[in-house]
């Protein structure tokens, strides 16, 4: 380590939290840009607050990646539980693509040495057959606004960087579970945990997922790589799970009954349809997997963490959340 900077972005986030603890622990220098909110109070030390990387001036972008020796670029617009942009795709443009090209085109001004993307899985769409998962070669198939913007985010950073010094290392990621998340996994684990029936039982399908601990330590293979990875790749753990083994898995972390009951799938399509939740049933019931093999074969990273290590320490944080 050179004690340059790594810039990261989305630092206030689940996993830029994350990885600014991970990159502490391990003595990585970094800078982390955070949301800053309509209150004015002192920073830590490395810690800068940006209203907007899509409407920021050239000179605060500048700033934020001066002297740094690579960008990790984790501020996104992802899926939003409950809508409220009048224009959602203009939304997931500006946070998405544009915030992206201008971040990309300061640290081209500033000669930084590589900048990793967050992605998603879904640029190459909802599902995938049972044991045939997503290769970096496959065609895109985006099927949402988020999925779209993050694919055109991917191809500016890609024609940006063409002929240049920097190199573009694009992350597709699954779902990222552990200490801090929130969205459907929290929902899930909150089901869980209260005893609630699940009508998943019946549900026959595989899922990539990645823990965040195996997650930090992908980003830095990524950084410390002699040969920058460059190009597209995704991150998985180890093994793929369904949706009746997570569950399982998420209750004994726990220490509670997991409650399935078979309801058959027919009729979990019929109700998502009745209730206008089709595409979240067709999700949790599709596969949807990716093999992380150009990655490791590029950087020499394996996930490390088990789905059992990553989920004890997920149900940890779960419980001194709610003993607050």
């Amino acid at each position: 380590m050179d004690g340059k900077p790594v810039v990261v972005t989305g630092a206030g986030g689940f996993v830029g939290r994350a990885l600014t603890a991970h990159f502490r622990e391990t003595g990585r220098a970094f800078r982390a840009i955070v949301r800053a909110s309509d209150t004015v109070a002192p920073l830590p030390p490395g810690v800068v607050a940006v209203r907007d990387l899509a409407t920021a001036t050239e000179a605060e972008l500048d700033a934020i990646v001066a002297g740094a020796t690579a960008v990790v670029h984790l501020a996104a617009r992802v899926h939003v539980m409950t809508e409220t942009a009048t224009d959602p795709v203009a939304a997931f443009r500006a946070a998405n693509v544009l915030a992206t090209t201008r971040l990309m085109q300061a640290a081209l001004r500033a000669k930084v040495e590589r900048f990793v993307f967050a992605s998603t899985i879904k640029v190459n769409g909802e599902s995938t057959p049972p044991g045939h998962p997503f290769h970096p070669d496959d065609p895109p198939a985006p099927g949402d606004a988020y999925a779209r913007s993050k694919l055109e985010a991917e191809r500016e950073l890609l024609r940006l960087a063409a002929g240049t010094t920097l190199d573009p290392v694009i992350l597709r990621l699954p779902l990222v579970y552990g200490p801090g998340v929130a969205g459907n996994f929290l929902a899930l684990e909150d089901e869980i945990a209260r005893g609630h029936a699940l009508p998943l039982g019946a549900i026959r399908n595989r899922r990539s997922v990645l823990g965040v601990g195996n997650l930090v330590e992908a980003i830095d293979a990524a950084l410390d790589a002699p040969v920058a990875p460059r190009g597209v790749h995704f991150l998985a753990d180890e093994e793929s799970v369904s949706v009746p083994e997570l569950t399982r898995a998420i209750a004994a972390s726990l220490g509670v009954e997991a409650r399935l009951r078979k309801v058959p799938l027919p009729l979990l399509r019929l109700v998502g349809l009745l209730s206008g939740r089709r595409a979240m049933i067709e999700r949790l019931t599709g596969s949807l997997e990716a093999d992380s093999s150009s990655f490791a074969a590029a950087t020499g990273w394996r996930p490390r963490h088990s789905l059992a290590h990553g989920l004890v320490a997920t149900a940890r944080w779960w419980r001194l959340r709610h003993s607050i």
